[in-house]
C-alpha cells in the first residue's frame, strides 16, 4: 500500500482544511521555523493511532484542536484523513476488497476520538493493524523525527529486534499472534468456569431429582386430597343447596314484610307531609314560646340578682340582730352585777348606818351617861 495523499483539518496549526497530495517517489516539505512541518509529520502519526499526548507535543490529547489566535476563533474538533492505494491488495482481509482505502480520525473537544475506515466506524485497534501489516505505524522506524537516529543507536536489543521485524513486516503477525494469544487464554478461562458451571449444573440436578420424588409423593397427595376436596365440596354442595331452600322462604317472607313495610311507610310519609305542612305554625309558636321563655329568663336572672341581693341584706340584718342580742346579753349581765353592787351597797349603807347610830349612842353614853334612844322615849 501506498499513501496518496492527507486531508488535515483544525489539526494544530491548520485551521483551514489542507489537503496534500503524495505522488510517486520521494515528497519534500521546505518551510521556514514554525511554518507547521512537524504538525504534518504529527498528524500522519495520530491518525495512525498515536494515543500520546508527549508524543504530540501536548499535555493532553485535546491540544491537537486547532487553540485559537488574536485573529481566528478557536476550533471544536479537529480531523485528519489519509488516503492509500490498495492495488496490491496488500491490506488486512478485512478491507483487502477495497482499492483506495481512507482512513480519517476525528477528535472533539471533552468528547475523545473516533476512526473511519472508508465512512465506516472502527476501532482504534483495526487502524493499527492495517498499518502494522504495511510495516508502519504511529511509532514505526519508518517514521524519523528529531533525534531518532541517535536513539535507534542507543536502543536495547530487544528494541532492535523490534525495529527489524518491522523491516521484516512481521510485526503484523506479532501482534495478531498475541491477540490469538489473549483470546486463547480468555477461552481457556471460559472453559474453566463452563467446567465450574457443570459441576454447578450436575449438583442441581441431583437436587433437583430429589425434589422431582418429592414432587411424585406431593402430586399423589395432592390427588387423595383434591378426591377428599370434592367429596367435602359435595357435602358442603348438599348443605349449600338446604340452606338456600331455607333462605329462599325467609328471603319471600322478608319480601312480604318489606312489602308491608312499604305500605306503612307510605302512610308514614303522608303523615309527615300533613306534619310537615303544620310545622311553619309550630315553628311560629316555637318562636313566640322562646321570646316568651327568653324574658321569663331574663325575668328569672333580675329575680334571682334580687333574691341574691335580699339574702345579702337578710344576712346583714340577721347578724347586726345577732349583734344586738349579744349586746343585750352582755348589757343585761352588766345591769345585773350593777343591781347586784346597788343591793350589796345599800346593805353596806344599813350597816354603816347602823354602826353609825351605835357608835353616836355609845359615845353620847360615854359622854353624857344616858342613852339618847331612851331618853328621847
Amino acid at each position: 500500500m501506498k499513501f496518496k495523499s492527507i486531508r488535515i483539518s483544525g489539526f494544530k496549526s491548520f485551521l483551514e482544511p489542507t489537503e496534500i497530495d503524495l505522488n510517486e517517489g520521494l515528497n519534500g516539505i521546505v518551510g521556514p521555523n514554525g511554518c507547521g512541518k512537524s504538525n504534518i509529520v504529527e498528524a500522519i502519526k495520530w491518525v495512525m493511532g498515536e494515543n500520546s499526548a508527549r508524543q504530540m507535543r501536548g499535555e493532553g490529547m485535546d491540544d491537537v484542536i486547532f487553540s485559537g489566535s488574536n485573529e481566528r476563533p478557536a476550533r471544536n474538533f479537529a480531523e485528519v484523513t489519509i488516503k492509500l492505494d490498495n492495488a496490491d491488495k496488500k491490506a488486512p482481509a478485512n478491507f483487502n476488497q477495497f482499492d483506495e482505502i481512507e482512513i480519517s480520525r476525528k477528535i472533539e473537544r471533552d468528547k475523545g476520538s473516533t476512526y473511519r475506515v472508508n465512512s465506516k466506524q472502527v476501532r482504534a485497534r483495526d487502524v493499527q493493524l492495517i498499518f502494522a501489516d504495511t510495516a508502519t505505524g504511529a511509532r514505526s522506524s519508518g517514521i524519523v523525527s528529531q533525534g531518532r537516529i541517535s536513539q535507534i543507536i542507543e536502543y536495547s536489543l530487544e528494541d532492535r529486534r523490534i525495529i527489524l521485524e518491522e523491516a521484516a513486516n512481521i510485526k503484523g503477525l506479532h501482534n495478531r499472534r498475541h491477540e490469538a494469544e489473549l483470546k486463547l487464554n480468555g477461552a481457556t478461562d471460559n472453559l474453566s468456569r463452563l467446567l465450574d458451571i457443570e459441576n454447578t449444573y450436575n449438583e442441581q440436578l441431583i437436587e433437583l431429582e430429589k425434589q422431582g420424588r418429592k414432587a411424585a409423593r406431593y402430586r399423589s397427595v395432592g390427588d387423595r386430597l383434591r378426591k377428599a376436596e370434592a367429596s367435602l365440596f359435595l357435602s358442603l354442595l348438599n348443605t349449600a343447596e338446604k340452606e338456600f331452600d331455607e333462605l329462599e322462604k325467609k328471603f319471600e317472607k322478608s319480601k312480604n314484610n318489606v312489602e308491608e313495610a312499604q305500605i306503612k311507610l307510605s302512610k308514614n310519609t303522608k303523615s309527615k307531609l300533613e306534619i310537615f305542612n303544620k310545622l311553619p305554625e309550630l315553628r311560629k309558636i316555637e318562636t313566640e314560646k322562646a321570646a316568651i321563655l327568653q324574658s321569663l329568663n331574663i325575668s328569672k336572672i333580675r329575680l334571682e340578682e334580687e333574691e341574691a341581693t335580699s339574702k345579702f341584706t337578710l344576712n346583714n340584718v340577721l347578724n347586726q340582730i345577732t349583734q344586738i342580742e349579744t349586746d343585750i346579753k352582755r348589757e343585761i349581765e352588766i345591769k345585773d352585777d350593777a343591781n347586784k353592787t346597788i343591793a350589796n351597797l345599800l346593805l353596806e349603807k344599813d350597816k354603816l348606818q347602823l354602826d353609825t347610830k351605835n357608835f353616836a349612842t355609845k359615845s353620847y353614853e360615854m359622854r353624857y351617861g344616858e342613852n339618847p334612844h331612851q331618853k328621847a322615849a
